[in-house]
């Protein structure tokens, strides 16, 4: 590290601590670094990068500052670790999620202990949906992370179940998942990763025992950890797969209300939430109008994460603002494209086609939707995301089919979908829902 100061140091090693364990946000414990070294660029680059990864238009501004401050002290910096740091988020700054990654995939070759960008590279393989890297990524860092002291082993171990998980290896993440809480029960990726494991084999009840034994960690308001709301958007998700509105709407209202959020990724999950339970006819009561109002939406929200736009939708349909979706399917779908970067091919790919569905299927147009839809599912990965995220499609797809007249397509989308699944509560709705 280019730094002389043993406080800065220390600030900056609290900073990456919290990046990780997302127990507060790092930035306190940036600030107080780059007060005591205002010279060094590595706070000020991790700034930048913790602001990029939010994927949140409101800091965007902030973020550049941040990075154009890192990028002019590490000019004159002889440390190419530093220098490789803000190189990478450069890249980041101007939407090339992919050089970004391979920017990372770089310097962890050059340095595969360096878990600020093993972290920040992991989080954008989930944006981009890359589910190979966020397993192999991870993996080919590991034999640098043999020590069991090593305090931060933990949490890449976390990391690596969860790409093991979006690989289809379920026994190996929830051992790794398992093994990485029993070194430190605060590592809320092992968590998450344990919980998808469930999620995907279709084991509800255990899912929703997994969560409430280790809330503690994640989900009681004194631990402050920042994965809480997505962490009780898997809860209800458990709680939806055996068709228990009641309890998916408390876990909602914990969690994911308009006055329990505060950023775009916070009100993704919500709209996710939201419209599986509208898909099912569950009474939801002003809850989509309160995400709605809550939601900051101007001309510059649009075409920085296809993901992000495409759940923004949700939440305008979901509210029976159908006129606005159809203007925000179309304003994204440009400003993606004046944007460029990563999110300008996805958004035409399968951004555009899904959103155009959306609002088909938001009109009684089901057949329409599920043509439209059902063109991008089988490529739909760049959107980001989990599979289990990514499983909104499907099942508006399924709803679709008994809405209109693809019913069979509707079942053959069932079949493809986990086995496990089918004997769920939810699986045996949609099989009689599309019965012929």
């Amino acid at each position: 590290m280019s730094t002389a100061s043993a406080d800065a140091v220390e600030a900056t090693e609290r900073a990456l601590w919290r990046t990780m364990s997302f127990y507060g946000t790092p930035l306190d414990d940036l600030d107080a670094a780059i007060a005591v070294d205002p010279d060094w660029s590595l706070p000020h680059a991790m700034k930048a990068g913790f602001l990029l990864s939010l994927t949140e238009p409101s800091v965007a501004a902030d973020a550049h500052t941040a990075l154009a401050r890192a990028a002019h002290l590490a000019a004159a910096d002889p440390n190419p670790r530093e220098r490789s740091h803000v190189h990478a988020l450069q890249l980041l700054g101007r939407g090339d999620w992919r050089g970004a990654g391979e920017a990372w995939r770089s310097h962890l070759d050059s340095w595969p202990r360096d878990a600020l960008a093993l972290q920040w590279a992991h989080l954008f393989d989930f944006y981009r949906g890359d589910t190979r890297q966020l397993r192999d990524r991870v993996a080919s860092v590991l034999p640098h992370w043999r020590d069991p002291a090593d305090p931060l082993r933990p949490f890449v171990l976390g990391l690596h179940a969860f790409g093991l998980e979006e690989n289809g290896a379920y026994v190996e993440a929830e051992a790794e998942g398992r093994a990485a809480l029993a070194a430190d029960p605060r590592v809320p990726w092992a968590i998450h990763a344990v919980a998808h494991v469930m999620e995907m084999q279709g084991r509800p009840d255990e899912g929703r025992a997994w969560l409430a034994g280790r809330r503690p960690q994640w989900g009681d308001d004194a631990s402050g950890n920042g994965f809480a709301g997505h962490l009780g958007w898997h809860e209800a998700l458990f709680a939806v797969e055996t068709l228990d509105f009641a309890s998916a709407l408390a876990v909602f209202d914990r969690y994911l209300a308009a006055d329990r959020t505060e950023i775009t990724l916070q009100r993704v999950d919500a709209a996710s939430l939201l419209w599986r339970l509208q898909l099912l006819g569950a009474p939801l009561g002003d809850r989509w109008r309160q995400l709605l109002d809550g939601w900051p939406i101007d001309a510059t929200a649009a075409g920085r994460s296809v993901f992000n736009d495409v759940h923004l939708l949700l939440a305008q349909l979901g509210a029976g603002e159908h006129g606005g979706g159809r203007h925000w399917a179309e304003h994204a779908a440009s400003a993606a494209q004046r944007l460029g970067g990563w999110n300008a091919a996805v958004a035409r790919e399968v951004g555009e086609p899904l959103m155009h569905g959306l609002v088909a299927f938001a009109a009684g147009e089901f057949d329409a939707a599920f043509d439209r839809i059902a063109g991008v599912r089988a490529h739909a990965a760049p959107l980001g995301g989990s599979h289990a995220q990514r499983d909104v499609i499907d099942q508006t797809l399924l709803a679709a089919a008994a809405r209109g007249t693809r019913r069979s397509e509707g079942r053959a989308v069932l079949i493809q979908r986990e086995p496990a699944k089918r004997s769920t509560p939810l699986g045996e709705r949609w099989r009689r829902a599309l019965s012929p």
